[in-house]
């Protein structure tokens, strides 16, 4: 298995690529044109761990006797310079070109790793008084498409006295310091996201045990509170891969990183609406996914549009042949220095819908309830509990319906359906839906 680091690197790229790649972002193979993927299409496995590894300058003289120095009258390339060298020629440049420089041979891709190595996320608690409370992560672990960090602490600072959570990337600001967390050490912080806690409410309550009752915080943190104390018991954040390592190292202490604006690309055909989508989606918990398929060739016409959004329907609940299982228990797991859990109605999904072109148009990991919900008059009748889950955010809205099948005690997926917002599709292709 790679290193965390490495992992990180390859998953990017696959992300930033106008094409899905075999592994990756796009772990399972897409099927036949508007099919689901089947049970080939799933994955359990657990997560990949983050180790630790040397830092970029002691393995200098490692890499300079494998991959050889320039001999005497010979003509110099750019892969004959000394490692110590080309570490300098990849300090300046930016996060895209370094993930494309790891591609172009093994000794560029563990000069291009190290030199990302150190980075790590952090979250700063800020009290009303202007205190700051520094929480290095505690657990790390990647998913096909996302990367789940959690924090737990015997000595959180009480949840009355603060305000704001900011959730940071931190790289070293000297290459070749150890990677292990300190706060001696200059690190640079990207804000990613601030939080306010005071929309810990009923509002955003998704589930509980007997011990913890678990808040949403959008964009995708989960915050676990003790039921008996309600003081904080742990945080998770759950990061897309799609340009994390940007945003991570990027942005400033106070700003996050903005990309650059999206160019309009023209629609050659917009009577046909949208054609040749792709999606992935991952429904995992503790690294373990439950759901990991990919889907090919969605479409969507004019008839599709309903108020503000376009519908792109991925599994049809009048056709049985696209149903799916979900695999294994639906649950969030969480863990603290003395506790575990399992919070049964919760999960998290991971989304990443490619348009036409082959580049990430919607992507997001979060955490999802499954709730009761009616059960629909107008399709066909299944022996078993209806559940829902549903997402929504700027860009679009996730609706996914399940049945609950007693005799196998499993979920059974019988809809899903994605609703893309006509603002952002006419932004994307300079439209006018």
């Amino acid at each position: 298995m790679a290193t965390g680091r490495g992992r990180l690197l390859q998953l990017q790229w696959q992300c930033l690529v106008a094409r899905p790649q075999p592994h990756g972002c796009f772990g399972s193979a897409f099927r036949s044109p508007g099919a689901a993927a089947g049970r080939a299409g799933f994955r359990t496995r657990p997560g990949a761990m983050l180790p630790e590894g040397p830092a970029a300058l002691s393995r200098c003289a490692w890499q300079d006797k494998a991959y050889g120095r320039p001999r005497a009258g010979c003509s110099a390339s750019l892969d004959s310079l000394p490692s110590e060298v080309l570490l300098k020629i990849l300090s300046y440049l930016d996060v895209a070109a370094l993930l494309c420089a790891g591609c172009v041979n093994r000794r560029f891709y563990h000069l291009a790793s190290d030199k990302m190595s150190g980075l790590g996320w952090v979250i700063i608690l800020r009290g009303d008084d202007g205190r700051e409370h520094t929480m290095e992560h505690a657990h790390l672990s990647f998913n096909d498409s996302s990367v789940t960090v959690a924090w737990h602490s015997k000595a959180w600072p009480p949840l009355a006295t603060l305000s704001t959570l900011d959730l940071c990337g931190v790289t070293p600001v000297f290459l070749g310091q150890s990677r292990t967390p300190t706060r001696i050490r200059p690190r640079w912080h990207s804000l990613i996201t601030k939080y306010q806690l005071s929309q810990l409410s009923e509002f955003s309550a998704v589930g509980g045990d007997r011990l913890t009752r678990v808040f949403c915080l959008p964009p995708g943190l989960v915050v676990g509170l003790w039921k008996r104390e309600k003081e904080l018991a742990f945080v998770m954040a759950n990061l897309h891969l799609h340009l994390l390592v940007e945003r991570s190292m990027l942005g400033s202490p106070v700003v996050p990183y903005e990309p650059p604006p999206h160019a309009p690309v023209s629609d050659d055909s917009p009577e046909r609406g949208l054609h040749g989508y792709r999606l992935h989606v991952d429904m995992h918990s503790g690294g373990v996914s439950c759901l990991c398929g990919s889907f090919r060739n969605l479409s969507a016409n004019k008839g599709c549009l309903e108020n503000e959004y376009m519908k792109l329907s991925v599994i049809s609940f009048k056709n049985n042949t696209e149903h799916l299982p979900l695999i294994g228990k639906v649950g969030l797991s969480w863990k603290t220095n003395s506790f575990d859990g399992c919070i049964k109605s919760c999960s998290i999904i991971d989304l990443t819908l490619l348009e036409e072109y082959g580049k990430p148009f919607w992507c997001f990991s979060s955490p999802v309830c499954v709730r009761c919900c009616p059960r629909p008059s107008d399709g066909p009748h299944f022996l078993g509990e209806a559940y829902c889950v549903d997402y929504s955010d700027s860009e679009g809205r996730l609706h996914m319906e399940l049945v609950w099948i007693e005799d196998t005690e499993e979920y059974f997926i019988v809809s899903l359906a994605l609703y893309l917002r006509l603002a952002k599709i006419n932004q994307w292709f300079g439209t006018k839906y």
